[in-house]
């Protein structure tokens, strides 16, 4: 049986609690992210751009159709992580963005992380309020 050679590339990202399934083919520009059109998921201008910004650094805004799956997190993350899998996805498909997309930061997945509630705390940070008497 013969091998389908596929022009399909897979890309994951993650961002806070959020993490995308990114998958690119060669198309006409259309993103889905989780069945429904990039406009209509997500609810900020922002966000949008945050998601478009490795197509627009590597040049190829309309030469791809995008198929996100993404599970996790709110919007920010979501689009952050969005934007993780898509460079990660546009590497495989041509190693000559790497360059481009290192360094705008887009290939390093982000640290921050919310931090954990301590004991005594109400949250990780925020102590009672102190009284002398």
């Amino acid at each position: 049986m013969a091998k389908k050679e596929t022009n399909t590339f897979y890309g994951t990202g993650r961002r806070k609690n959020a993490v995308a399934r990114v998958r690119i083919m060669p198309g006409k520009g259309n993103i889905e992210v989780n069945g429904i059109s990039l406009d209509e998921y997500m609810p900020t201008d922002v966000a949008r751009i945050i998601v478009k910004q490795p197509l627009v650094i590597t040049n190829t805004e309309g030469k791809y159709d995008l198929i996100v799956k993404v599970i996790g997190g709110g919007f920010s993350g979501q689009a952050g992580a969005i934007r993780h899998g898509l460079s990660r996805a546009l590497v495989k498909a041509n190693a000559e963005f790497k360059p481009a997309l290192k360094a705008a930061g887009f290939m390093t997945r982000d640290p921050r992380m919310k931090e954990r509630k301590k004991p005594g705390l109400k949250k990780a940070r925020k102590a009672p309020q102190f009284s002398k008497r």
